[in-house]
């Protein structure tokens, strides 16, 4: 369900595999379960989290005053966080911003507004990665339900495997929280994590495209 990233005194930094949901849901363990059981550690608190298509990095803090501390750097955007995706489609610039207010669609989705109340922000650089297929490095400056998925869809060019916004069947929802840049107690935090599921993801030309990508907080992103 996860792979152990780093452990520090103050929280756990995990690899969430794909398909893995945040909290149980029925008879079925979720992701802060398994934690709990595996770490062996009963007093967790989720900083952040993941939809269950996506895989990728997750801080869980080990004490409430920790928790808050994240929390409060997440709520004013000094947690950089970096995405991956991959889509069979052609997006309709290859980089650039997407921003718009979401309101909720039919069946459990979300949709992307032409108003600008309270937008989400998206930056985003794309590669092509093999003939049909782009590798999508996302920086989200915002923090909305379904804000990525929402956002690939509205530049014509879906997650695979993400059916429920029209993206094209796959082994898995190519969606991956790469990295993560945060300080905490005056200490800098940098963290990579190349996703270790999915055909495409593993594949030899995505790994030496992730060569040249394992420092997104050094690229000159698109104006926010």
């Amino acid at each position: 369900m996860y792979t152990l990233i780093h452990q520090d005194p103050r929280f756990y930094l995990v690899d969430k595999h794909a398909g893995v949901g945040f909290h149980r849901e029925g008879e079925e363990d979720g992701l802060m379960d398994a934690l709990r059981a595996g770490l062996g550690d009963a007093a967790l608190w989720p900083v952040h989290r993941l939809d269950r298509i996506t895989s990728g990095l997750i801080l869980v803090a080990r004490s409430a005053e920790t928790a808050r501390q994240l929390g409060e750097a997440l709520a004013g955007r000094e947690v950089e966080k970096y995405y991956l995706a991959l889509s069979d489609r052609k997006p309709l610039k290859k980089q650039g911003r997407v921003s718009g207010d979401m309101a909720k669609g039919r069946g459990g989705a979300w949709r992307l507004l032409a108003s600008q109340d309270n937008p989400a922000l998206t930056q985003f650089f794309s590669y092509s990665l093999q003939p049909g297929v782009r590798l999508f490095l996302l920086r989200p400056r915002t923090g909305k339900t379904h804000q990525l998925r929402v956002a690939l869809k509205s530049q014509g060019a879906p997650i695979l495997g993400d059916v429920l916004y029209g993206g094209s069947a796959a082994d898995r929802g190519y969606l991956h929280a790469y990295a993560l840049r945060f300080s905490l107690d005056g200490e800098d935090f940098r963290f990579v994590c190349p996703p270790r599921q999915g055909e495409h993801f593993t594949g030899a030309a995505c790994r030496q495209l992730l060569d040249t990508l394992s420092a997104p907080w050094e690229l000159s992103w698109p104006r926010a």
